[in-house]
């Protein structure tokens, strides 16, 4: 917060506000390129549900049952989106932190669904939206500063 004090001369200066911590700034830094890297994943995914429909394996009985191309689909536009807002994120745009929490916590729950398809890179992926959601929202701000 800057707070304008008039001088003797009329004019008035601003104080400096302080700059962000190092530490505040990479993590915003390491969650843009998590969401860049997840995101790109996530589609590479996505496109191994596309062409080789038999990869993922289906498990009976589950509460979402949709093909290996559904879920393709469902990975491939999901990550270009949050591979689309970790670069928005890396350039201290204000709605590429608000579309990188929502679309994290989108990816957090289409990875819950997926888990028994293929389990541990559901977990891997969970874990890494759950820190983004946190950098962003604890410390996005001092990345635009």
């Amino acid at each position: 917060m800057t707070e304008q004090t008039p001088q003797e001369d009329g004019t008035t200066w601003q104080a400096q506000e302080p700059p962000p911590s190092g530490l505040a700034t990479g993590f915003i830094v390491f969650a843009g390129v998590m969401m860049i890297m997840v995101g790109s994943f996530q589609a590479f995914a996505g496109l191994v549900g596309l062409f080789e429909n038999e990869f993922y394996v289906k498990t009976p009985e589950y509460l979402l049952q949709l093909d290996a191309t559904s879920w393709g689909w469902i990975h491939l536009l999901l990550g270009l989106l949050v591979a689309f807002a970790g670069f928005a994120v890396l350039n201290g745009m204000v709605w590429g932190r608000v579309v990188g929490v929502a679309l994290a916590g989108l990816s957090a729950f289409a990875n819950f669904a997926f888990l028994p398809y293929y389990p541990f890179w559901s977990v891997l992926i969970i874990a890494v939206d759950v820190f983004v959601i946190w950098a962003l929202t604890a410390h996005g701000r001092d990345i635009t500063r």
